[in-house]
């Protein structure tokens, strides 16, 4: 095995401290492609965003690097068959290999990305699960008998279709989230028999090349996978390679759109975040939403596609609601990721605090009240309660992706229902209430991929279809659904002819027929 890679390298060159993030990768290399691990052009930085410590560098690719990665797995796929058993026993292996390693996997994310270490063990132990759940999943290739007895046009015939993979799927993958994401990506993909190209964020890229490597241990074949982070014209070259099949794309808007325009006839599923409501009726438990509201608020810095930035409170307990948010925001703790006492980490850069502090600036500037945070402090932007915010404000109209929360009064439900509907995103939102029917009234009204009642948006697990409506995204994540998005059915039709006896199969049983 070649050397690894990690922050030992670099040490003379880091800002930060040794505290053991140093050791926490143990790479085999920067990329992944044409079967092995690449240590060409070592030249891009990976740095910890708390306070810039040096924790490794990866590859810098090229597009001929991509050219080869893709050619080799297109080949890998005409020539080596890889059984679905065999991939359901891999993907078993892999969730496996992660538990056994959580605590490596939990460090990685820790250093590279926003999230505290607490958060990291639940990403680690929730992608666990997408990795369960993408080998159970091999029940949703196994399709069905097609009808010919029910149709005039049948004639002689019998058949049936079953599932096969697309081909290639480039996978594309943002920071906040750089394990799960990544295996909800890849693990319905190599379940469906697919190969992948992995894009990962290069700012948090350790995560996903070291998720490679354990997808290798567990036996995934070197030829379905390859990983490259970055460099002169890397993302377009995975893009709009013609042996692309699908684009499966975790980030912003306008990015989604740049890649509609550029990668040309080809499936793509795109997941572009929100602007997520929660609507508190009169009759809601105002403790309970409050607490829920700093829960789903804030989380990861409020670096979260599900994160709660609106709220809709009826003015019966409007004053309640603030009182409480604004009482359990400023008890949150902002500090260092990998201090278990920590409940909120830096934003990914300074210059995403610099862009937060920016909007609520605005906001402040047109009128809105800062009821707790409203400072920054380099990365770090302290939990915001803002109320009195101007509709026209970027905190309200955009996805803020920072942890901004702001709380508004309505007196009809009709009002709350209006404005939580009056923005481009439609990704999920959350109602209080103790009427069913009242939240079943709400639930059928909003225009968002998911509604949750007695919670806010902030809620998923990795089996439901994930996704939205508008600008929040097209087509649908979560296991089994996005292994359907990833195959596509294939008929399968026999003419019997006009034989005096024959052989008919139905759903895969024999039996003998005279005619």
């Amino acid at each position: 095995m070649l050397p690894s890679i990690n922050a030992l390298d670099a040490r003379p060159e880091t800002t930060g401290t040794t505290d053991g993030r140093a050791e926490v990768a143990h790479l085999p290399g920067g990329a992944f492609f044409e079967g092995r691990w690449q240590r060409a052009d070592l030249t891009l930085e990976v740095r910890d965003p708390e306070d810039g410590f040096l924790l490794g560098r990866v590859c810098s690719s090229t597009a001929v690097d991509v050219r080869l990665a893709i050619a080799h797995i297109h080949r890998h796929l005409q020539r080596e068959d890889w059984p679905l058993r065999s991939r359901r026993e891999a993907l078993e292996r892999a969730a496996r290999l992660l538990g056994e390693q959580s605590m490596r996997f939990a460090r990685i994310i820790a250093s590279e990305s926003s999230k505290t270490i607490t958060e990291a063990e639940r990403e680690v132990r929730r992608c666990t699960e997408t990795l369960r759940l993408s080998a159970a999943a091999s029940s949703e290739l196994a399709g069905e008998t097609l009808g010919f007895e029910d149709s005039m046009a049948g004639g002689n015939k019998i058949g049936w279709y079953s599932r096969k993979p697309v081909g290639i799927v480039a996978a594309i993958t943002p920071f906040n989230d750089p394990l799960n994401l990544v295996a909800h990506k890849l693990g319905p993909a190599l379940i469906g028999g697919n190969g992948v190209v992995l894009k990962p964020s290069a700012r948090t890229p350790l995560t996903g090349l070291a998720f490679v490597q354990l997808l290798l241990e567990a036996g995934v074949p070197s030829g379905r996978l390859a990983a490259i982070v970055g460099g002169p014209g890397v993302a377009e070259a995975v893009v709009t390679d013609s042996r692309v099949d699908l684009i499966s794309f975790t980030g912003g808007p306008a990015t989604a759109e740049r890649i509609a325009a550029t990668a040309g006839a080809k499936k793509i599923l795109s997941e572009l975040g929100g602007n997520n409501a929660t609507i508190v009726c009169a009759d809601a438990d105002a403790q309970a939403a409050a607490t829920a509201i700093v829960a789903g608020a804030f989380g990861v810095a409020g670096q979260n596609c599900l994160s709660v930035q609106r709220v809709y409170v009826h003015t019966s307990l409007f004053d309640e609601v603030l009182e409480q948010v604004t009482a359990g925001t400023k008890a949150l703790r902002t500090g260092p990721k990998l201090d278990r006492g920590t409940d909120v980490g830096p934003l990914i850069s300074e210059a995403e605090a610099r862009r937060v502090e920016e909007w609520v600036e605005e906001a402040k500037a047109a009128g809105a009240t800062v009821h707790a945070g409203g400072a920054r402090r380099n990365g770090y932007y302290e939990p915001t309660v803002l109320t009195d915010v101007p509709s026209d404000c970027r905190v309200i109209r955009e996805e803020v992706f920072g942890p901004v929360v702001s709380i508004l009064p309505f007196i009809e439900v009709q009002d709350a229902v209006f404005a939580a509907n009056n923005t481009e995103y439609g990704l999920q939102a959350g109602v209080f209430t103790q009427s069913i029917d009242l939240a079943l009234s709400i639930a059928e009204k909003l225009h968002v991929g998911a509604v949750v009642i007695n919670e806010t948006s902030d809620v998923r697990i990795d089996s439901m279809p994930f996704g939205g409506f508008k600008k929040s995204g097209v087509g649908r994540e979560g296991v089994r659904h996005a292994v359907r998005e990833m195959t596509e059915p294939k008929n399968t039709i026999i003419n019997l002819g006009e034989s005096t006896a024959r052989w008919q199969i139905l759903g895969g049983l024999t039996e003998r027929t005279s005619l």
